[in-house]
């Protein structure tokens, strides 16, 4: 019991006087990993503390990653490197080039000593909701990207709701949780608009979206546009037995089916930018090398990333819509 000490009249709180007495048995090598702790209710009767007390230290050092709890035996060191002041759950859809730039800003614009563990959904919703109530407890904040999957609010409504950040899309029914997102509908429409003096030389757009990944707000707000500007469309869910036609732009939000379509374009010999035009969703370096530069519809994401550092070590409370530009390249 003895690598535990609290005293009455230091001015520190009781809890951090058992944090630091916990730290410092591990840095002196009193207590090293898969070593028990003192039970809660031992420290409480020595002390003469409330339960509470105890358990909020406990339980800081736990969702730090230092001690992990195990039902019906107690409390176990498991990391030594009591460097970690938060931890941060951060689940994601999918890893692809521009979240990976929204990752890296995130991490380079985060204090050292903040440790961030990320996990992938994949549009999922059995393993977005085992990811979560795997971990409630675990972490100090929860950073969820919930895509276009439904009733994600069922599950993270079991999280604490001043710990939660919703990133990229959001929902209405998320609207009590602080986030900092892309506005679909908006974007998309405003980005159709300014290219418009670009579009006025092909007779039809094509949007190919996939319901699985793309979001809601991006068709709603193609449609606003071609139908305001009575501009000739179509929706096509797939380039299987598709053939691009002189006179056609093509809207496309992934980059896999770019590859796709800009393979198919040569194949009928059609010219990218002059018979035929493309737009991307999301800038990359390649975008701006590929046929002379593809034309973009996208957002900041290294901001978003450095936007929502700030947010999470100043605790901020707030909703956030990131930025969005056209970007006006060869394939338009």
């Amino acid at each position: 019991m003895s690598i535990i000490s609290v005293k009455n009249n230091l001015g520190v709180p009781k809890y951090k006087q058992i944090i630091v007495s916990i730290e410092n048995a591990i840095v002196n090598g009193d207590l090293k990993r898969g070593d028990k702790l003192p039970s809660i209710n031992s420290v409480r009767n020595r002390f003469s503390l409330s339960r509470d007390t105890v358990l909020i230290a406990y339980n800081d050092l736990k969702v730090r990653g230092i001690i992990q709890s195990i039902p019906g035996k107690g409390y176990y060191v498991i990391n030594e490197n009591i460097s970690v002041a938060k931890k941060i759950f951060l689940l994601f859809d999918e890893l692809n080039t521009f979240k990976e730039d929204l990752y890296n800003s995130f991490l380079s614009n985060l204090d050292p000593n903040i440790e961030v563990d990320i996990y992938f959904h994949h549009f999922n919703n059995d393993v977005f909701s085992k990811l979560i109530f795997d971990h409630i407890g675990n972490y100090n904040y929860y950073i969820i990207m919930p895509a276009n999957l439904e009733n994600t609010d069922v599950v993270i409504n079991k999280l604490p709701k001043n710990k939660v950040y919703i990133l990229d899309q959001t929902h209405e029914e998320l609207s009590q949780y602080s986030a900092i997102y892309q506005n679909f509908e908006t974007d998309i429409f405003n980005s159709l608009t300014t290219g418009l003096p670009y579009l006025e030389k092909y007779n039809s757009i094509v949007l190919l979206f996939q319901d699985q990944k793309q979001p809601q707000g991006m068709l709603k707000g193609f449609h606003s546009f071609c139908k305001i500007n009575e501009y000739g469309n179509e929706v096509i869910e797939t380039f299987i037995n598709r053939v691009p036609k002189k006179g056609e732009v093509y809207l496309i939000p992934d980059d896999r089916n770019l590859i796709v379509l800009i393979k198919k374009i040569k194949e009928e010999g059609l010219q990218i930018g002059k018979d035929i035009g493309i737009i991307s969703y999301n800038d990359t370096l390649m975008k701006e090398i590929v046929e002379g530069g593809i034309t973009t519809i996208s957002t900041d994401f290294n901001k978003m990333g450095e936007r929502l550092a700030q947010m999470v070590k100043g605790n901020e409370s707030a909703n956030i819509e990131n930025p969005n530009t056209l970007i006006i390249r060869n394939s338009l």
